[in-house]
């Protein structure tokens, strides 16, 4: 399972997201997800025409097997042939294992994310 800790709803707030315009992608083997990648791309006034990925998630139980490495840079060759001037993403600070895998992948940081949190 990639996400064992989905919250109730998360289906249709993921409905709402590819209805927003985001696109997924899925690397399966023999009919078995092992990773995903949920993308878009934008248009901002820092990186220009932005491929962002949403978010990218293998397989826990086949973590460096290549699946990530495989589908991330699937998404940047899209990118690419979109014409997008950046790729980019974000992940939690706590995620340490990731940020050594986004570097392997020829990745920097470039800038923080900032976040409030609205309550209606």
């Amino acid at each position: 399972m990639l996400r064992p800790q989905l919250v109730a709803g998360y289906e249709g707030e993921m409905r709402r997201v590819l209805a927003d315009g985001a696109q997924m992608a899925l690397l399966h083997e023999a009919g078995v997800v092992r990773a995903l990648a949920v993308f878009r791309a934008y248009r901002n006034t820092w990186n220009g025409y932005r491929f962002y990925v949403d978010d990218l998630v293998t397989d826990e139980t086949r973590r460096s097997a290549g699946y990530g490495g495989a589908l991330l840079r699937w998404c940047e060759a899209l990118a690419r042939g979109w014409g997008c001037t950046a790729f980019t993403l974000e992940s939690g600070v706590q995620r340490g294992a990731a940020h050594r895998f986004y570097f392997r992948e020829g990745m920097t940081i470039e800038a923080f994310s900032f976040v409030k949190t609205l309550v209606p």
